[in-house]
């Protein structure tokens, strides 16, 4: 069965990390097969907003 991190903390929040966590877990006799983050690191990412739109004075086709 999978399930995220996050749920479990939302019902048990113990202030541990994660890895204490997954450790404690095996010794109360859950096996734990793999630990996967759902979504890789994202570096490098530029968010913009447009706030305003001007045709350009020297092109119609812009």
């Amino acid at each position: 069965m999978k399930f995220s991190e996050s749920w479990l903390r939302q019902c048990v929040n113990p202030e541990i990390s994660s890895k204490d966590l997954v450790s404690q877990m095996t010794m109360a006799g859950l096996e734990i097969d793999a630990v996967e983050r759902a979504a890789p690191d994202i570096s490098g990412v530029i968010v913009g907003e447009i706030v305003k739109v001007e045709p350009h004075p020297n092109a119609d086709k812009l």
